[in-house]
């Protein structure tokens, strides 16, 4: 997402939020290596594998033994993966080409590209309307993609900066609009909003999740809590503090449980006890700058990505990653 939060995160002398006791413990490190920044951690269930963005690639990690399998190379800003299984196609966002790299998930080679929009960044893929939908944060729109052809469809304009999109379902999408702390609702089947709402008491909405039972939306928000919002109504119901610099959330329906991965090195664990309350179950103490995870629902394990880092050159806050550092992790139940 934004190298420029994560730098100043970096560069501040902050006191950490203290790690609490809890269920969650990093079970598993595995070390990865490789140059560049990062984004977005996205499971798949079906290959058990990690798609882990970077920079200029994709990076496809097997998830059981934590072995980089291969890269999907040629990537402008690599950010969101979505994998099609029905037709054997994975779709990356690339913020520099302003384009979606389509590939072929067995070969990791590209097949073609779509054109998207300025700062292509999250995507998802909606199973009953068969799309694909990139989240295009400098040009205030998402762009709609055939999953069976990769032919575009439409641009949507969401009035707004969207950062990450979910989808509940039952044809309806919700993205966050970070620079309006706005939900939308999108109707994926006609391609346009039709509902949107305030997050309120939740500032620069950045990460979602969904849990479809309860109707229920988490939002990680960059002020330091995570919205819950009743979806059907469109409405913040309430918050709960989580870290600073939140950048991913997730939700395990067999748990209840939901995460948001925070810059400060924090991992906030909140308990859904009912649809209507919450508590924070643990935070969960990790490396600083690891601010993205993603979650595989089958096995019940968060996968979060991490790095070292080095004193920031003069002149810049930006520090850089010492080499071979960057890792994923691996947090689950403690056993």
């Amino acid at each position: 997402m934004r190298n420029v939060l994560l730098a100043l995160l970096l560069a501040s002398s902050a006191t950490l939020l203290a790690q609490s006791p809890g269920p969650y413990a990093i079970t598993h490190t595995y070390t990865l290596g490789g140059d560049g920044g990062w984004d977005y951690v996205n499971p798949d269930p079906p290959s058990h594998r990690v798609y882990i963005a970077r920079s200029d690639r994709t990076m496809v990690v097997d998830a059981e033994t934590g072995k980089l399998i291969g890269e999907v190379a040629g990537v402008n800003g690599a950010h969101g993966t979505a994998i099609v299984h029905s037709v054997n196609r994975g779709y990356l966002t690339s913020s520099g080409g302003k384009d979606v790299a389509i590939f072929d998930p067995k070969t990791l080679k590209i097949l073609s590209r779509t054109p998207a929009a300025d700062d292509a960044d999250a995507d998802l893929y909606d199973v009953p309307s068969n799309r694909v939908f990139t989240m295009n944060g400098d040009a205030n729109s998402s762009t709609v993609l055939d999953a069976k052809t990769g032919k575009l469809i439409a641009n949507i304009a969401l009035g707004g900066k969207p950062e990450y999109a979910v989808s509940a379902g039952d044809g309806m999408l919700y993205a966050n609009l970070v620079d309006k702390d706005e939900i939308v609702e999108i109707d994926a089947k006609a391609a346009k909003v039709t509902r949107r709402w305030s997050t309120t008491g939740c500032r620069q909405p950045v990460a979602q999740a969904i849990d479809t039972a309860t109707h229920r939306l988490f939002t990680g928000c960059r002020s330091g809590v995570l919205a819950v919002s009743d979806y059907t109504a469109g409405k913040v119901l309430t918050t709960l503090p989580i870290g600073k610099g939140v950048d991913s959330a997730a939700f395990d329906p067999a748990t209840h449980d939901i995460f948001a991965s925070n810059a400060d090195g924090t991992l906030t664990v909140i308990h859904e006890e009912t649809a209507d309350k919450y508590s924070v179950l643990q935070t969960l103490t990790t490396p600083v700058g690891s601010r993205n995870c993603g979650l595989d629902p089958t096995t019940h394990k968060l996968y979060v990505v991490a790095a070292d880092f080095g004193p920031a050159p003069a002149g810049s806050r930006r520090k850089p990653i010492l080499p071979g550092t960057f890792r994923l992790l691996v947090i689950e139940h403690a056993q």
